[in-house]
């Protein structure tokens, strides 16, 4: 699957969530409902994947945190929270580049509207 194909897959789980329990909840539990929708459709994905970071001569095994890693080509941020601010942009960016990843999903569903809550960040895509 190309990269926009999951992302298709990912948003329409995403949709179907928030139709379902709306906003309000914790994010390790949309997460966990997530992952379960997911590993419904038989993509492959990793959950709170590890990924280095190398600074000149020293590698931190741990840079960060993704949240999900799907087909090792789309990476899902999800938040809920008030509001998505900047910051939240720019942090998949950097997730992106440090992983070498091309796209970037971030969903808050912490939203009235489900359509207001996903945004799409891309590196080189």
């Amino acid at each position: 699957m190309t990269e926009n194909e999951i992302a298709t897959v990912v948003i329409d789980i995403a949709f179907n969530i928030h139709r379902k329990y709306g906003p309000g909840l914790f994010e390790s539990v949309y997460e966990e409902i997530f992952c379960y929708e997911l590993s419904k459709t038989g993509l492959f994905f990793k959950r709170q994947q590890a990924i280095p970071l190398v600074h000149e001569e020293i590698r931190l095994e741990v840079g960060f945190r993704a949240d999900v890693i799907i087909e090792n080509k789309v990476i899902v941020e999800m938040k809920s929270i008030e509001a998505i601010a900047n910051v939240h942009f720019k942090q998949v960016l950097t997730y992106l580049k440090l992983s070498g990843l091309k796209l970037g999903l971030l969903i808050n569903f912490n939203v009235a509207l489900m359509k207001n809550g996903i945004h799409r960040i891309a590196n080189k895509l």
